[in-house]
């Protein structure tokens, strides 16, 4: 019974981390993450930072395409293999789908968005133009809020998510904190 349970949280495990390596291993690479400052400072505005979003909601949705090696793999061991292994796999796999595809039904929308990207294109675009909030505006995203860091004025409320950048707290911990929070803010906004 004890090798059952084992089995199958051990399937389980591998399933919900498989389809989560994009997004996981990419976004924390080396060569990745050179145009960001260290991991709790605000994120200063900026191409980079569009390209950032963009990319994590790509791997996002990328794994619907990865989760198909953890649910074969869990099928063919239901079939031919260890019944409890294949169904961790398969349960584990099954549940990120339906969490990937109940956005578009009205759950959660998903932690990165085309329009946070826009959104945060338009706080650059009113900062270098006459509506700007101080003569030097310098947008950053902190933990809850767009700011300007010469004025502090409030640009936007939106709270950060998971960028990908690398943790103080070291890889092991950050991997963590990714797999438990999927890339949403661990904190929200005053408006959310």
């Amino acid at each position: 019974m004890l090798d059952n349970f084992l089995l199958f949280f051990f399937g389980a495990l591998i399933g919900h981390v498989v389809p989560r390596f994009p997004v996981l291993l990419m976004s924390r690479g080396r060569g990745f993450n050179v145009h960001f400052p260290p991991h709790p400072e605000a994120m200063p505005l900026g191409p980079h930072l569009n390209q950032r979003i963009l990319h994590l909601r790509t791997f996002y949705w990328l794994s619907l395409v990865v989760v198909v090696v953890p649910l074969t793999v869990g099928l063919a061991s239901v079939r031919w293999g260890n019944a409890a292994f294949g169904f961790g796999l398969w349960l584990a796999g099954g549940w990120l789908v339906i969490n990937r595809l109940q956005s578009f039904i009205g759950g959660p929308k998903p932690p990165w968005t085309m329009g946070m990207a826009e959104q945060l294109q338009t706080v650059m675009n009113r900062s270098s133009s006459d509506a700007a909030c101080c003569a030097w505006p310098v947008p950053v995203w902190g933990i809850t809020e767009v700011r300007c860091s010469n004025c502090d004025a409030r640009l936007l409320r939106l709270a950060r998510p998971d960028l990908g950048r690398r943790r103080t707290d070291g890889r092991i911990m950050g991997l963590l904190r990714l797999l438990i929070s999927d890339g949403y803010p661990l904190v929200s906004s005053e408006e959310e």
